[in-house]
């Protein structure tokens, strides 16, 4: 059941367009007949003329059909064939330079794709195919191949021009390469909007929904720490994660093992173990977490060392509310945080 005051709040999302709210509910439009995702694009309805639902079903057992605009029974973030087939094609050829008849070949019109992988992965498609190349670059030097060699092989016939798109990618140029390592970042799908995933070829160290308030800080923060280069790609953890995350959203799954990294304060640490310890289905308060941890009166602290967790819900800060049982602040937004608690009750 939605009460009324979520339903003021689902209304005014829509109003707003706001992306944390996709998968969380759908609203039928009583003039027209169709129901819409949170997110859609078409004119929007008084709120006297709204239904709203949980999921999709329900909206269609409600007699309203599918919106032909904003696609309700597709996937919110489906990835279009147009990035599938580019992204393809790079790992196919990862050290090809592209020009525009390599997009011809394609039949890709260049405009397109550029604004499209801007849109999904926050880079012009150019930039990822060059930061792909980069990262084999960085591979090949690292492993004692000379820096010509890494130059040739990624398709640069200009020291120059090779020194400088490196030094754009990795931050320093090929010859000044220090104790840095590589770590690849990798983007896909869940029913609550797409996630990012960012891991070395054994570990992962954050995943957090793309929208997330202050991401880019975060992975800033984390290339600081890892003193790492932050490339495009997939490893063994992104993978793992990837197939856990679709089986805990398909209520498949209730622990994961991906193999994690904790880079915080030994004060952080304490208090992510304590979240870890939190039962599927079940909620702690800050107190409770500090008590927990023999620190009864550093629920603040605890509150903060929450906030700075990079791993969404694999370590569960979404489980710690208000000691007076109210939802509190939660990086990919209180919408999110509801629902999975909503989820995690019926694993």
């Amino acid at each position: 059941m939605i009460t009324a005051e979520s339903k003021k709040e689902f209304y005014q999302a829509m109003l707003d367009k706001k992306t944390e709210y996709e998968g969380v509910f759908f609203v039928g439009v009583k003039t027209t007949g169709v129901f819409c995702r949170p997110t859609c694009p078409a004119r929007k309805p008084k709120f006297e003329n709204c239904e709203f639902f949980k999921t999709a079903q329900e909206a269609l057992l409600a007699s309203f059909r599918p919106c032909r605009r904003c696609r309700p029974l597709s996937h919110p973030y489906q990835v279009s064939k147009l990035t599938q087939t580019l992204v393809e094609a790079v790992e196919a050829n990862p050290e090809k330079r592209w020009k525009d008849r390599d997009f011809q070949e394609l039949s890709v019109d260049a405009s397109t794709a550029r604004r499209q992988f801007k849109k999904r992965f926050g880079m012009t498609f150019v930039a990822y195919a060059r930061a792909r190349r980069m990262g084999l670059a960085m591979k090949q030097i690292r492993s004692g191949e000379a820096v010509i060699e890494a130059q040739l092989s990624t398709g640069y016939e200009s020291s120059s021009g090779f020194r400088d798109a490196f030094s754009r990618i990795m931050g320093t140029p090929p010859t000044k390469q220090g104790p840095y390592k590589i770590l690849k970042a990798a983007w896909f799908d869940t029913p609550l909007g797409p996630m990012i995933a960012i891991a070395d070829e054994e570990t992962l160290y954050l995943v957090e929904f793309v929208d997330r308030r202050g991401l880019e800080r975060e992975v800033e923060r984390l290339r600081q720490k890892t003193k790492a280069r932050i490339i495009p790609g997939h490893t063994s953890p992104i993978n793992s994660i990837e197939k856990e995350l679709k089986l805990y959203f398909e209520g498949k799954l209730r622990e994961f093992k991906t193999p994690i990294a904790s880079l915080g304060t030994p004060f952080q640490n304490q208090v992510w173990e304590e979240l870890k310890k939190i039962p599927l289905g079940e909620t702690r308060s800050y107190s409770d977490i500090a008590a927990a941890i023999g620190k009864p009166t550093a629920f603040r602290a605890v509150a903060n060392a929450n906030g700075a967790n990079q791993l969404c819900i694999i370590i569960p800060c979404h489980r710690v509310i208000m000691a007076n049982n109210q939802l509190c602040g939660y990086g990919g937004g209180v919408a999110r945080k509801k629902w999975l608690l909503n989820h995690e009750k019926g694993i």
